[in-house]
């Protein structure tokens, strides 16, 4: 059994590994499987956990993705995850790949590979809902695929969101500043929302014709970002449209409202984008086989690696 350590594959992720393991697990929708997610706590109800499992390829395997929230008072990061691969002939365990980093950079790539096939493509001006972690991931992975001038940073808390905007300009040396939600959200050609709330963070008549949105908070029930109303207004994309319906963003969405997986976009078997004036939305709720590609490229970066050292 092969076993990477969060040390290691920390220095084999990036940017172009995880847009690449991504693209091919979105790609693999129509063929891969996935099983139902399981949501769990520890014993204090605010330790949570989730099991994503899937087949895709030559890949069989189990992530699972925790949050302790107390370990920040050990100096522990609360987010945890790991994926578990098995061997397809026996069963028996194949690899254990930690992926605590690594998993940040797989989650800003799926909203990366959204703006890249839904946006506009004069896309100029990228605001960004949220000032943790995960947001500073995702504004630079979406930075890099599109061609944005500015980036509008919203927070709960404006001297977070001031200090989130110096650190973007010092990542993608774009022209960043704070601003209300409705100013960021009003001006914006792409919106990405990356919190943890429950209630909707912005009005849907702040939504300007022909933006882009891509949520990624919501990933359990009662988790959302968006406001119901959006969907009335907006042609509606997704990971997997059972899972979002289910722990995603589009929990709360009319149950009648088409929803268009972006694998079947990449494929060229649905419509993306058809008009300059059309929101579109991508709901991100995390899928298995995202995290099996994910897996399988760090394995071979690290063969790789292993082979140039030995050369």
């Amino acid at each position: 059994m092969r076993v990477l350590e969060e040390a290691h594959t920390v220095r084999l992720v990036d940017d172009d590994l995880a847009l690449a393991a991504a693209r091919e697990a979105f790609l693999a929708t129509g063929d891969g499987v996935t099983f139902p997610v399981v949501v769990g706590h520890g014993g204090r109800r605010a330790d949570r956990f989730t099991l994503k499992s899937g087949t895709v390829g030559a890949e069989t395997g189990v992530k699972i993705g925790s949050y302790w929230p107390g370990n920040d008072a050990g100096g522990i990061p609360r987010h945890g995850s790991a994926v578990i691969l098995l061997d397809q002939r026996t069963g028996r365990l194949a690899a254990v790949v930690e992926t605590a980093a690594a998993n940040a950079y797989r989650t800003a790539a799926a909203d990366a590979l959204a703006v890249l096939t839904l946006a506009r493509p004069d896309s100029r001006v990228l605001t960004v809902i949220g000032t943790g972690h995960q947001a500073l991931h995702d504004v630079r992975a979406v930075a890099r695929v599109g061609s944005f001038a500015t980036v509008l940073v919203a927070g709960r808390r404006p001297e977070a969101a001031r200090a989130f905007a110096t650190e973007i300009r010092r990542l993608t040396g774009l022209p960043a500043r704070a601003a209300t939600a409705e100013a960021a959200c009003r001006a914006a050609d792409v919106v990405i929302t990356a919190t943890t709330s429950a209630r909707p963070l912005f009005d849907a008549d702040w939504i300007r014709p022909g933006a882009h949105v891509s949520a990624m908070g919501a990933d359990a029930p009662g988790k959302q970002e968006l406001p119901p109303r959006l969907y009335e207004r907006a042609t509606l994309f997704c990971d997997l449209a059972a899972q979002s319906r289910a722990i995603g963003e589009l929990q709360h969405a009319p149950v009648t409202a088409p929803v268009t997986q972006l694998g079947d976009v990449l494929r060229g078997r649905a419509p993306g984008r058809v008009s300059a004036t059309q929101i579109t939305v991508f709901d991100s709720s995390g899928f298995a086989l995202q995290d099996l590609t994910l897996a399988a490229a760090l394995l071979a970066r690290a063969d790789q690696h292993r082979t140039e050292i030995c050369e």
